[in-house]
């Protein structure tokens, strides 16, 4: 066999494993999304991608290299806002509704699978780990829709509070899925009461 046709012959190997490979992640996602991690095995994720368990082991030899794949596969579909969007708003109630209303957003479009992670967290700790990353990202939001309000004492932790509360998955899912807002509605609803603490 030719150099050529032996390259030739790698590379196209080396295609049809990155394929399986995003097969394997998507099948996996899919999963956790409709039935939960603690629900998902890697008979029903080989299943869905078409190929056998061993195969499933072969790419992710353990459930940490799996979440992980399925993590960045998710998110890179998924991006949740940018906090630079309301960064520079200048008036401190305009930037917490905008910055709500952004989030209020990202859930309503990614409730599944929150929904899933969150009731399999204690169940998983790969869940717990990833999850991990997402509550940083809300506490930085938490940092900046707390500063710059020249708040002091017990009214600074009040408000941090309020701010917390207000960006929380659960939050949004009492008031839009439970009480009936919409998401502007339920928006408005928490950047009022932000501002009233």
């Amino acid at each position: 066999m030719s150099d050529q046709k032996r390259r030739y012959t790698m590379r196209q190997r080396a295609e049809r494993e990155a394929e399986t490979r995003r097969r394997i992640t998507a099948s996996a996602v899919e999963l956790h999304e409709r039935l939960g991690p603690a629900q998902t095995t890697i008979s029903a994720i080989a299943d869905r991608a078409g190929v056998r368990r061993a195969t499933v082991y072969r790419h992710f030899p353990d459930e940490e290299s799996l979440f992980a794949a399925c993590s960045a596969h998710w998110r890179s579909a998924n991006p949740p806002p940018d906090p630079a969007t309301w960064s520079s708003i200048g008036d401190v109630n305009e930037r917490t509704r905008t910055a709500i209303s952004s989030l209020y957003a990202f859930y309503d479009s990614t409730h599944a699978m929150y929904t899933s992670l969150l009731r399999d967290e204690p169940l998983v700790p790969a869940v717990a780990e990833r999850l991990r990353d997402f509550y940083g990202y809300l506490r930085s939001i938490q940092d900046g829709l707390a500063a710059g309000r020249g708040l002091r004492g017990r009214r600074a932790r009040h408000t941090r509070s309020a701010i917390g509360h207000a960006l929380a998955f659960t939050t949004w899912l009492s008031l839009t899925r439970d009480e009936g807002l919409s998401n502007e509605e339920a928006a408005e609803l928490m950047a009022r009461f932000v501002a009233g603490t």
